[in-house]
């Protein structure tokens, strides 16, 4: 690939070019990881030979170190899907319920920003729709950063959350439905195809909270596919531009998906295994009353501290998600 991206026609063709360039620095960064590691494993054995007593707080705390990136590394290597290297969309939807829906979604949402937050990833919100009263009715965001899609794709479908309502005048306990919705940002390179004729772009006042206009341009776009139906908005820039770049992004990773599901539905159904993914089929519950429990019904694993998970500790269902559908 080195060889490659120093051939004097490199450049014949800027978009080939720019992803192999991109794939190269990839590469490097993972190769460049390990040898990183594999150093710091070498100095450490050095050291444990020493067999220096005032030495051992800081041995324990590299070996702890090492391991949890091993363990990092181990997950990567999870990653085989087409597009698991590839930033993320995500999106959270609130399910029937009014406020207390509303108010879960944007849980949800904190929760994915936390968790990104930790891994290092930059987050950008795309669209936002607020609560009529609290909380959240849908939001779409760009999480860019090394495998995001991969991780989250474990998160999609149809999250449940039990608890005592705190909208709720009798305090009663309340069962809430949101919606994640995880796709592929789609690269220049791959080829989704759409149609100027296909589509109608409408622009409009970005509102903020309480019908307020954030600016008196229309720079707000919303962007129908005519052939699907799909319809994607975008609002969060201050540039028209800009937000219609990000309404595409999004239209393309929604035909993927189409594409990809068509095709996982054909093979499913050759194998008799096709199953119509239904509104009501939660992958996962959020118990905080009577007692607390977070549990993924497609893997079993579970976790008893709720609220360190609502707080972005994801890892533990990412890891047994990727394990099963290895």
């Amino acid at each position: 690939m080195e060889a490659r991206a120093a051939s004097p026609d490199l450049w014949d063709n800027p978009q080939a070019a720019q992803s192999l360039l991109r794939e190269l620095s990839a590469l490097r960064s993972e190769v460049e990881g390990l040898k990183t590691l594999a150093a710091r494993i070498d100095d450490a054995l050095e050291l444990a030979q020493m067999d220096d007593e005032s030495l051992r707080a800081e041995l324990e705390a590299e070996a702890e170190q090492i391991e949890e990136e091993l363990r990092s590394r181990e997950l990567a290597a999870m990653l085989s899907g087409p597009y698991d290297r590839n930033n993320a969309i995500l999106a959270i939807h609130a399910g029937a319920g009014g406020t207390d829906a509303h108010d879960w979604a944007a849980m949800l949402q904190r929760m994915y920003l936390r968790w990104a937050e930790r891994h290092g990833y930059k987050t950008e919100i795309l669209d936002y729709t607020p609560g009529e009263e609290a909380g959240t009715k849908s939001i779409t965001i760009a999480v860019n950063g090394p495998n995001a899609y991969g991780y989250l794709r474990s998160e999609k479908g149809v999250h449940r959350l039990v608890r005592l309502s705190p909208f709720d005048a009798a305090h009663r306990r309340h069962t809430s439905f949101a919606l994640v919705e995880v796709l592929p940002q789609v690269e220049d390179e791959v080829e989704v195809e759409i149609n100027p004729k296909d589509i109608r772009i409408d622009t409009f006042k970005a509102a903020g909270a309480g019908g307020q206009n954030v600016q008196k341009n229309a720079t707000a776009v919303r962007i129908t596919h005519i052939p699907t139906g799909i319809v994607v908005s975008c609002q969060n820039e201050r540039s028209l531009t800009q937000n219609k770049e990000n309404a595409l992004k999004v239209l393309k990773a929604r035909l993927l998906e189409i594409r990809q599901r068509e095709q996982e539905e054909k093979i499913a159904e050759l194998r008799g295994e096709y199953t119509k993914a239904e509104w009501g089929s939660q992958i996962r519950s959020y118990v905080l009353h009577p007692y607390q429990m977070v549990k993924d019904h497609r893997t079993g694993y579970e976790v008893g501290n709720a609220q360190a998970v609502l707080d972005g500790e994801l890892d533990g269902f990412i890891e047994a998600y990727l394990k099963q559908a290895e």
